[in-house]
């Protein structure tokens, strides 16, 4: 068990990736807590697959845009559990537009959780992970972040950076003994990519070179393996999980 009695926090645990992470980290052997804002019975279902492993779940409502909710989280988790060790930074959206087009209102919500939500959870860590000098931040990027992708400038600014705040308080935190790294997925096929367009779907896998799509526990096995002790000399990295798409 890589993580035994290790507590975890993992933003937009409910769905897709999230989920994924969620039942990894509880494989391992860590408690889980994930946060929702909407999909409340999906996440308590969550909750429950965790406690039946024989480990602790949580389901916390909490806004991760609001800083105010954030905060309780963190205290919540640390108060129940006596301790946070391991943060996952997941939870995003995507409204796309081209930017000719693009409304101010997509913009500020795009950024407001894909990017603002991971630095209220990380804020909100930060001073546990220096107390207890350990822990470990993942933060779920995508290639998109690195490349830009037609159509996504608000989410390829957001997963931009978080690749420059990853690296950042990878640098601020490591004297603490806390290493903060990045998973950059290619297409995940989540419910909602699975939707997409067929021929959508194929030009992301004309341009992977293993010729298939992610699943959303490839890029689970990454995120536990980093908060593993396996991981101790590994900060500051981000780590595509996109079969080959990116090259």
């Amino acid at each position: 068990m890589l993580l035994q009695n290790k507590n975890a926090i993992v933003t937009g645990g409910s769905l897709g990736i999230g989920t994924a992470i969620c039942l990894d980290l509880a494989k391992n052997g860590a408690n889980v807590a994930l946060n929702y804002r909407k999909h409340a019975a999906e996440a308590e279902a969550i909750a429950n697959e965790i406690n039946e492993m024989g480990v602790k779940g949580m389901a916390v409502k909490a806004d991760v845009s609001n800083f105010a909710d954030a905060q309780a989280m963190v205290d919540k988790v640390a108060a129940e559990w006596g301790k946070v060790d391991i943060l996952v930074c997941n939870a995003g959206i995507n409204w796309d537009g081209v930017i000719w087009k693009m409304t101010e209102e997509q913009w500020d919500t795009v950024m407001n959780i894909d990017l603002k939500g991971y630095f209220n959870y990380i804020r909100a860590a930060a001073p546990l992970f220096r107390g207890q000098k350990s822990g470990r931040i993942i933060n779920v990027t995508s290639i998109n972040g690195l490349r830009g992708k037609f159509g996504q400038s608000n989410y390829s600014a957001a997963k931009a950076g978080i690749i420059g705040l990853t690296k950042t308080v990878a640098r601020e935190l490591g004297k603490y003994g806390v290493t903060v790294n990045a998973v950059a997925p290619g297409l995940i096929l989540t419910d909602m990519m699975v939707k997409m367009p067929e021929e959508a779907k194929q030009v992301s896998l004309n341009e992977t070179v293993l010729k298939r799509l992610g699943e959303p526990e490839d890029v689970a096995y990454l995120v536990s393996f980093l908060c593993s002790d396996k991981a101790t000399h590994i900060t500051g990295e981000i780590i595509k999980v996109d079969g080959g798409q990116y090259i």
